[in-house]
């Protein structure tokens, strides 16, 4: 377990460095930050002094060597456009990001579990019917299609839900949250719903279709044929065996909802990291662009770390043939 543990530690690191030298590649060819950061009435010396204070002027691999080894460190350089540091802007806008992902990942995962299972017991049933009918809105209409017809039914149409922003904060030192206000926790409903409704599908009808499959195993059967209970024949023996395919997929999932809160932040104008690397991407600042990718991977490595350790916890079988091979 130790051996398979530091492996697919190596591999993460290699996979981030492999990361953080493709995004900084193709950072180079976005744009020049001079020409944004320097106005119309610039001369040629002051465009070579301020080449020279980014450090620009130096070679690639010096400028990617730089990068790496602060970034070890939890430093990302100055924001070309902010002239602040970007651990000190990215900390800012973290919590908004953090908690819109954590609410529609708790959705997602609930709901979609709960109804997966529903819908799997209950295949013939009408209402059944009904909610697989409904979840391909969910899977077909892209996001920000959904962002906006939230917003003109609930915001334009009843008036009952803020269209944009995150509402009124408590600032708690290191960490900013709207959970404990009444207009943070409206602001909070539409862009969860929106960002998760996807999420929400995909696990749904994942859990339905692997439910279905361990229902006909002969395993079932014969539980059932005990007399075991029909909910201890559907939740303590098919569900845990519905989950190996499901922590995989739920697992990218949750990572995609953190790289993909961008179109989200977008569209509610919801002040965080996603919103703050498309604003980058306009003004072609390099250190946020490239500190955000970064730590994007990082989230999606160590996801799926957890992912891989949670197999041996869910699937016996695998502990076995582990230990049978070693």
């Amino acid at each position: 377990m130790l051996a398979y543990i530091i492996r697919r530690v190596a591999q993460s690191i290699l996979v981030l460095l492999v990361v953080g030298l493709v995004a900084f590649s193709m950072f180079r060819f976005v744009g020049d930050p001079i020409d944004n950061m320097l106005g119309q009435e610039r001369t040629q010396a002051d465009i070579d002094r301020l080449r020279i204070e980014l450090g620009l002027d130096q070679p690639f691999v010096v400028q990617y060597y730089k990068f790496l080894s602060t970034a070890v460190q939890g430093n990302f350089g100055v924001s070309y456009r902010q002239g602040r540091p970007v651990s000190t802007i990215i900390a800012e806008r973290a919590p908004a990001t953090l908690e819109l992902a954590a609410v529609s990942g708790i959705l997602a995962l609930t709901i979609g579990i709960g109804l997966g299972v529903f819908t799997a017991i209950r295949r013939d049933g009408w209402a059944s019917n009904i909610i697989m009918s409904v979840s391909l809105i969910g899977v077909s209409l892209p996001t920000f299609l959904i962002g906006i017809l939230l917003i003109y039914l609930f915001s334009v149409e009843l008036d009952m839900l803020p269209s944009f922003g995150r509402g009124e904060v408590v600032d708690l030192g290191w960490w900013t949250t709207g959970f404990l206000t009444e207009s943070g926790l409206k602001a909070l409903i539409l862009p969860s719903i929106t960002l998760g409704l996807y999420q929400m599908t995909l696990i749904m009808r994942l859990v339905r279709s692997e439910m279905l499959e361990v229902l006909r195993q002969d395993y079932i059967r014969f539980a059932r044929a005990r007399g075991l209970k029909e909910r201890a024949v559907n939740f303590r023996h098919a569900l845990k065996n519905t989950m190996v395919p499901v922590i995989t997929v739920t697992g990218l999932q949750l990572g995609a909802i953190i790289a993909f809160a961008i179109i989200t932040e977008t569209v509610f104008q919801w002040p965080g990291v996603g919103l703050l690397f498309i604003n980058a991407i306009q003004f072609v600042d390099i250190p946020v662009m490239a500190a955000y990718l970064m730590l994007i991977s990082v989230m999606f490595v160590g996801i799926n770390l957890i992912v891989d350790l949670l197999y041996f916890w869910v699937d016996p079988r695998l502990r076995a043939d582990r230990a049978g091979g070693h």
